[in-house]
């Protein structure tokens, strides 16, 4: 399995990884990921949770009962349950949303996929979405997983980002080029 040392490297990245690992014992990392969508979720509609999970005011024992409530409340499995207890038992909930991204990433890497970022200055259609997404597998060489944003800035043309790895073809990037090049 080709993960970045980086995730690994990080707190949440540690966890995510072991999390993972449990999931992948027990044969349970679509139904871990699918609840940590959900939580992920959760998180992004709701200050209260998110100020739940930031508080360092609450205790390990309130943080747990309120997160396994939580856990509760969204059906969540009893693994990711037990985890959000460790992650409470041991103040790490701050580190939650960064968890949820590194287990994403550690669960594409696993089958092969890669995430790309594509940001145009209108929005693509499917087909456009999906013909990039044709082409970028090609490249690549693995299944492409792509998200679309829009920036007007650009202008017109895109920029797409895959890992560390940035292609700009924006008319904003090219007019930045000719004017450097006029003043040299």
């Amino acid at each position: 399995m080709d993960i970045s040392a980086g995730i690994k490297a990080s707190l949440a990245g540690r966890y995510a990884s072991a999390l993972f690992d449990l999931a992948a014992e027990t044969g349970k990392v679509t139904a871990v990921e699918k609840d940590l969508e959900t939580l992920g979720a959760a998180l992004n509609e709701s200050g209260d949770l998110v100020a739940l999970t930031t508080n360092p005011q609450l205790g390990r024992d309130v943080a747990g009962k309120a997160m396994a409530a939580v856990a509760k409340k969204l059906k969540l499995s009893d693994l990711t349950s037990n985890f959000l207890g460790v992650l409470a038992s041991n103040r790490r909930l701050a580190k939650l949303p960064a968890t949820i991204a590194a287990f994403k990433a550690i669960a594409a890497a696993q089958r092969g996929e890669v995430t790309a970022t594509v940001t145009s200055a209108h929005p693509l259609s499917d087909d456009q979405i999906a013909a990039l997404k044709t082409k970028l597998t090609a490249r690549e060489g693995r299944t492409v997983m792509l998200s679309a944003k829009v920036d007007p800035d650009l202008l017109g043309g895109l920029v797409v980002t895959i890992g560390s790895t940035r292609i700009d073809a924006s008319i904003r990037t090219r007019l930045n080029s000719l004017a450097q090049a006029m003043k040299a």
